[in-house]
């Protein structure tokens, strides 16, 4: 059976160039940003998704599949420190004095040492622990149905530009794992696109399916879409390491497909509980050596003559623990690529990245959302968002600041983001 990776799917629509609104605010005399790169300390690898915070501020942002990073602070900030921290690496701290302003930083974390257990046991064959954890998904994750509140966000930009910036409160009906047939919902409660965004040319990039995609990346319901038992034998599976995750002990396990499969698959890690096999994280990206077949998969519809390959890829889905549980907790995706159109002498790279935050859950008096109010897998988020537009409900916080890591912009928004 050939996997399918409709998760992913990217809709390019042609479109002249329109009003977009103004060009992106520019940081002014009131701030300064700082930008660097985050590498491990040992291996010189760039470090993917790393938080950086202000601490004691709501300021902060996240490293992307370069291990790069923004951070605009206000001037009156610049005598303090930034927090940098990744699983699996020791916190760092670092003076913002020490920072070259706008760009040339470099930043190495150490990785964090793991002190064993005395019972703990090292897994012998790595592709039989990722066979259990997959048949045990229905004893590890709620086998009841959950209402859950998210914070949604979506971004795309054209080369360091954002073109589209949207975010939304959204409400998931999840499905019990237990049931493969029933899939989750999701609605959008309150949602909002900024104006203030530079002007696109030429084309107009959108993401298709929204939230839902973020649904889909959580492999322990979905893991059909990434791996499943047809599929096991084409990747070759190695035990690298034990880590812990909030007190938990876990085995990572990588994963890369068999040089003789011509088709492209996924490359990554598993981060599984070493007690009862739960996958707490999962990060992994998709091979994209063959381009035109990679292309292939993301591409719904484009105009004719634009020549489009991903450049890279990148996705995170995460698990919280509650009650002898599993839930989803986080996902994020982010996908680099190249577009040509040599017809119109145009040519430039766009990044499209999209997160989910889960804030609350309730398990009671929970009722399956209409097909009627549910966002569809084939609507676009930045065009259907501005119908749930509600001022009162942002109140003070009237600006989207598309470099602030999700985590700050969910503390600032407090109990907006709870279940009243």
């Amino acid at each position: 059976m050939k996997p399918t990776i409709s998760f992913i799917r990217i809709g390019i629509v042609a479109l002249l160039i329109g009003a977009y609104g103004n060009l992106m605010a520019q940081n002014g005399d009131s701030y300064v940003t700082f930008k660097g790169a985050l590498k491990d300390g040992k291996t010189k690898e760039s470090l993917v998704f790393a938080t950086v915070t202000l601490p004691e501020t709501h300021i902060g942002t996240v490293s992307n599949s370069d291990g790069d990073f923004a951070l605009k602070v206000p001037k009156t900030h610049t005598s303090k420190s930034i927090l940098i921290t990744h699983l699996g690496y020791k916190n760092k701290v670092v003076e913002l004095s020490s920072l070259k302003p706008d760009n040339g930083n470099v930043i190495f974390l150490e990785p964090a040492s793991v002190n064993l257990d005395e019972i703990t046991v090292r897994p012998l064959d790595a592709q039989k622990i990722v066979l259990d954890a997959l048949q045990k998904v229905p004893y590890n994750y709620s086998n009841r149905p959950n209402m859950l509140l998210g914070f949604y966000r979506e971004t795309i930009k054209q080369r360091r530009d954002y073109v589209s910036i949207s975010e939304a409160v959204v409400d998931i009906y999840k499905a019990p794992y237990k049931s493969a047939a029933e899939g989750d919902r999701v609605r959008i409660f309150k949602g909002r696109k900024s104006s203030n965004v530079k002007r696109s040319d030429t084309l107009a990039v959108k993401l298709q399916g929204g939230p839902n995609v973020s649904l889909l990346l959580d492999i322990a319901k979905n893991h059909d879409l990434l791996l499943f038992d047809e599929t096991l034998n084409l990747y070759n599976f190695t035990f690298d390491d034990l880590v812990t995750i909030d007190n938990t002990m876990c085995y990572v396990i990588s994963f890369s497909q068999k040089s003789f499969v011509l088709e492209p698959l996924y490359f990554g890690k598993l981060y599984i509980d070493t007690k009862n096999l739960a996958i707490v994280m999962a990060q992994f990206s998709l091979n994209i050596e063959d381009k035109d077949k990679a292309a292939s998969m993301f591409v719904k519809k484009k105009p004719y003559g634009v020549k489009f390959y991903p450049t890279s890829t990148s996705y995170l889905v995460t698990y919280k623990q509650q009650n002898g549980f599993y839930y989803l907790n986080y996902a994020r995706n982010e996908v680099k690529f190249k577009c040509t159109w040599p017809k119109r002498i145009f040519s430039s790279n766009y990044t499209i990245n999209s997160e989910l935050a889960i804030t609350d859950r309730e398990v009671d008096n929970t009722t399956r959302l209409t097909y009627r109010e549910s966002f569809r897998s084939n609507d676009v988020f930045s065009d259907a968002v501005t119908a749930f537009n509600d001022e009162n409900f942002w109140g003070e916080y009237n600006v989207i600041e598309p470099d602030e890591a999700i985590e700050s912009a969910i503390k600032k928004y407090g109990k907006r983001l709870k279940r009243q």
